[in-house]
């Protein structure tokens, strides 16, 4: 899996999914090169600065877009890539 490079923080944005999905969301953005501490969950990222990482998580995967343009205090964001989030049969995810 290739490295995801990035400044400042990471928004993993959370429409009120359920823990075990964000959890995993967050596993997998560690696999791509991102550390912890630097992935604020959030429903809407305050004050996002071009170049920042916003994470739109969906139950069976993760849209990873770079900030591009800011207007009106909304931003615009270009896809970098797509991951996908695997369950097993029982619905627990998997690597």
């Amino acid at each position: 899996m290739e490295k995801i490079e990035y400044i400042g923080t990471v928004y993993l944005l959370d429409h009120k999914y359920p823990e075990p999905l964000l959890n995993h969301s967050i596993k997998k953005l560690q696999q791509l090169g991102i550390k912890k501490e630097d992935i604020t969950v959030t429903d809407s990222p305050e004050n996002p600065k071009v170049g920042n990482i916003v994470v739109e998580v969906f139950p069976y995967h993760m849209e990873i877009a770079r900030v591009r343009t800011i207007r009106n205090e909304s931003f615009i964001s270009g896809s970098i890539t797509t991951v996908e989030l695997k369950t097993d049969a029982a619905g627990k995810y998997i690597d």
